[in-house]
């Protein structure tokens, strides 16, 4: 495990990235998925890398040497939660072209960003009313139709390295099986669940270390049931407080710290305000490539054969894009001389000691968070330990 003080030096491969699906001004629905939040930010202090990324990932087309299916031609609709240039965003566009490639310009999917269409909760109505045909959704903003999609909430729950959650992601029974189930007796069906990145904690006054750090800290969090027992078992005062107010309350100490993933983190311009990151990988962002199961289903065997195909190859398409946006994300705070921070990496003992103190927040989730939250999550939990394991390959 690599663990330093100081600057980090080179590029970690953590497979971080904004998931920009918070809530700005608290009206809508609770979020409870621990994700980043609503990235308004992005006109701030975006990365000049961003505008190269559609054009890098493209590169990864795996689709153009296909031979076109002949299929009759349709518009549709692809919204996602977060803006030109952000993953879910880049993720879509590169998804669009490759179905365009695929049926020789029959099927033109038109990408809607995120506020184009309304906020997250008017994008889910839209998926289930068949309004849109696709939707990028995080499980947080479905939270009262499946409560049981909290499960990504939970802290400590997944391990450290990314590409093994992506692996448990793509083949768990509990996630795409029973979890998937319940989002499509609500209007939803889930054809991929893939992660944005991990989350990361940054402060003020001290680094965060050990959970004895987090004594009587003002943590600010989202408006989730499962969060803010995560930072009270820790022995934090969590503060919930909206994405808007949260640079300057920051700033200006009404909180202490805040969780976001690392693009966020320098999209936002926290570390401006922040004295110290502590790279936690505590949780990941878990988002779903959707479809409307009423067009899903009415599709011809070789419109439906091209979308299945698509969303098979953009699981590892879209890691990359992930990966990269992080990436070079790190890269700025660490070479932002102007607000230098300081950043540490928990190691495996220190990463057990809340791990500990987490399990009693999955309790409540059992008991409270669904008819099948128990079973989904004792299967999901048996699964992670496989594949950390090393007996899935």
């Amino acid at each position: 495990m690599f663990k330093k003080t100081g600057m980090l030096t080179g590029a970690l491969s953590l497979g971080l990235v904004l998931a920009a699906c918070g809530n700005d001004d608290g009206n809508n629905e609770e979020v409870n998925n621990g994700g980043a939040d609503n990235n308004d930010a992005a006109d701030n202090n975006m990365n000049n890398d961003a505008d190269n990324d559609e054009d890098n990932d493209a590169d990864n087309n795996d689709g153009d040497d296909a031979e076109a299916v002949d299929v009759e031609p349709q518009e549709l609709r692809f919204v996602v939660e977060e803006t030109q240039g952000q993953v879910q965003h880049v993720y879509a566009e590169e998804f669009a072209e490759r179905v365009s490639d695929r049926t020789d310009g029959a099927i033109d999917i038109d990408v809607f960003e995120f506020g184009e269409l309304g906020s997250e909760v008017d994008q889910v109505e839209q998926l289930t009313d068949g309004i849109v045909e696709f939707a990028i959704i995080s499980p947080g903003f479905t939270g009262t139709l499946v409560p049981e999609g909290n499960i990504f909430a939970l802290q400590f729950l997944f391990g450290d390295d990314q590409q093994i959650n992506q692996d448990i992601l793509n083949e768990s029974e509990a996630i795409n099986e029973h979890l998937a189930a319940n989002y499509e007796d609500q209007g939803i069906k889930p054809l991929s669940f893939w992660t944005e990145g991990a989350m990361q904690w940054t402060s003020n006054d001290v680094q965060l270390t050990e959970p004895e750090d987090f004594e009587g800290f003002q943590m600010r969090t989202q408006e989730s049931p499962l969060i803010l027992r995560s930072y009270e078992a820790y022995g934090a005062n969590p503060t919930a407080m909206s994405w808007g107010e949260l640079y300057t309350g920051l700033q200006q100490g009404a909180v202490d710290g805040q969780e976001n993933p690392i693009f966020f983190i320098a999209d936002a311009a926290f570390n401006e305000v922040q004295d110290y990151m502590t790279i936690s990988n505590h949780n990941m962002y878990v988002t779903m490539t959707t479809v409307n199961p009423e067009f899903y289903d009415g599709l011809d065997d070789e419109t439906r054969g091209v979308i299945d195909d698509v969303v098979e190859e953009m699981r590892e398409v879209g890691f990359d894009i992930q990966e990269q946006q992080n990436s070079d994300f790190l890269s700025d705070i660490e070479d932002d001389d102007e607000n230098p921070t300081e950043i540490y990496e928990l190691d495996e003992d220190e990463r057990d000691q809340f791990r500990e103190l987490a399990e009693e927040v999955r309790d409540f989730y059992r008991e409270e968070e669904g008819d099948d939250a128990e079973m989904i999550l004792d299967m999901l939990e048996e699964e992670i330990e496989e594949h950390y394991d090393g007996d899935v390959d």
